[in-house]
């Protein structure tokens, strides 16, 4: 039995067409995932509206859910249409006006051999409550700290594709970032750019505009962050997508995270431990507090997912 002290609200599991009760095991120990993080996962919020609770950007999430799959050679068990029903199905089992969403793909139980030649594919959907990833000082603003192990490498991987396996890297350097006091990890990528965090995109305005990176600077070109570029030329913004330096964002006016965990996070300050035969030092970003253009796309982002703006309504999926 798994208590849900972590996962308030989530009472029951999707797993292969069945639901089970949240506290229940149904897997195997040598599952192959399990040992090599052979899995695709996607992270994806419904938001409470008045029409119900709305999934944001639902088949988006599950378009790169799949391709992600095909990078893992998988067969999904299921068809996007059915996966997208299952999602709704989920939130409306669980009886959840908001919700933090999980659809989990994986190698399962077969062989434990690298290569997962007698392991089925099998799919997972969870859903649960869940608040401020980075807690209470979100609204305030976080610290980050570019550490110095560099981002997996565009060469190296698709960069499009959302693998499990990979995470790894984002466990181990975002406990080396808070065990040094900071909220946040940031990468760099090999070429000594900004690259992302551990599970978001950052974003900095400079002069009004609005400027951001792409896969070709190791970073997974998140969903949040696609959608905050386009509320900002709603809003009147210049946007740019293009490489970022460290000089850059240490002369950014604001920065801020973006993902679906972190929503849109502001960044008001950032440590550079990235090269460890030179002291540490720390960035204030901007005045050292949320800009007001972080603080208008935070409220205009709040607007549109809970249903207050018909111009987008397009990216709610109702779930009932």
């Amino acid at each position: 039995m798994f208590p849900d002290t972590h996962f308030p609200g989530a009472k029951k599991y999707w797993h292969m067409g069945i639901f089970h009760d949240w506290s229940e095991a149904i897997f195997h120990p040598m599952s192959h995932a399990l040992h090599y993080g052979t899995s695709t996962f996607e992270g994806i919020r419904a938001y409470r509206t008045p029409r119900g609770p709305a999934v944001f950007r639902l088949p988006e999430h599950i378009d790169r859910f799949l391709h992600s799959a095909s990078v893992l050679r998988m067969t999904p068990p299921y068809s996007r249409d059915e996966i997208i029903a299952t999602v709704r199905l989920v939130v409306r089992e669980n009886g959840l006006e908001s919700a933090y969403i999980r659809p989990l793909m994986f190698y399962a139980y077969g062989n434990l051999g690298l290569v997962p030649k007698a392991c089925p594919v099998e799919l997972l959907v969870g859903a649960w409550e869940w608040g401020a990833y980075l807690g209470e000082k979100a609204g305030k603003g976080v610290s980050a700290c570019i550490l110095a192990k560099r981002r997996v490498h565009h060469s190296q991987l698709d960069m499009k594709a959302k693998l499990g396996g990979v995470y790894v890297q984002s466990t181990i350097y975002g406990l080396e970032a808070r065990a040094e006091g900071y909220d946040e990890a940031l990468f760099l990528n090999l070429e000594g750019n900004v690259a992302e965090g551990p599970g978001e995109n950052i974003l900095i305005v400079k002069d009004g505009a609005v400027r951001t990176n792409d896969r070709t600077e190791s970073i997974l070109e998140g969903i949040t962050r696609t959608s905050i570029l386009e509320i900002a030329r709603d809003l009147g913004h210049a946007t740019d997508v293009g490489p970022i330096t460290k000089a850059d964002l240490f002369a950014a006016d604001e920065a801020f995270f973006t993902g679906t965990a972190v929503e849109l996070t502001p960044v008001v300050l950032v440590a550079d431990a990235s090269d460890p035969n030179v002291p540490r030092t720390e960035h204030v970003i901007g005045s050292g507090k949320p800009g007001p253009i972080t603080l208008r796309l935070k409220e205009a982002f709040a607007e549109i997912v809970r249903g207050g703006n018909p111009k987008f309504e397009k990216w709610l999926t109702y779930v009932r």
